[in-house]
């Protein structure tokens, strides 16, 4: 191969993963997960890879309102108790049935009703196992699931 030749393909090499780490930069993991008026979440575990945003959308495909049938998705710290953490979570019915001042939740998305959707956006935790429930007093036995980080 002549320089000239040789020159093309750096500039192409390099041109590439250029385009490659700005498109990793950019990239982001899309989960969608739907709930319904028989405490259901459509999924009991979500794989995602560490460092990478998340957008979690939550749909509520059901009809019952938001005070009859309310879901969310509450992401927990490891070894967090399911039980106690629910139990505080419907105490704060004023606070989306999440603990106010509480340091046992990741991250939350709003409290919804039939027919409506809500959206996130967070950085996962670090690589582990970790508990994600809906709060609405009840649901937690039911509407549970893991979140791996990898």
């Amino acid at each position: 191969m002549n320089v000239k030749g040789f020159k093309y393909v750096l500039v192409f090499i390099t041109s590439l993963l250029m385009l490659t780490s700005c498109s990793v930069e950019n990239d982001v993991t899309k989960i969608v997960i739907t709930s319904d008026d028989y405490m259901k979440f459509n999924t009991r575990e979500i794989i995602v890879k560490k460092g990478k945003v998340v957008k979690l959308t939550l749909k509520h495909i059901g009809k019952l309102d938001v005070q009859l049938m309310g879901h969310n998705f509450v992401l927990l710290k490891k070894k967090v108790d399911i039980l106690e953490f629910a139990n505080k979570a419907a105490m704060a019915s004023k606070n989306q049935y999440i603990p106010i001042e509480s340091n046992e939740v990741i991250v939350y998305t709003d409290m919804i009703g039939g027919g409506q959707e809500t959206t996130i956006e967070f950085l996962p935790p670090k690589e582990g196992v970790y508990d994600f429930i809906c709060s609405f007093p009840g649901h937690y036995a039911m509407m549970k699931g893991k979140f791996i980080v990898e």
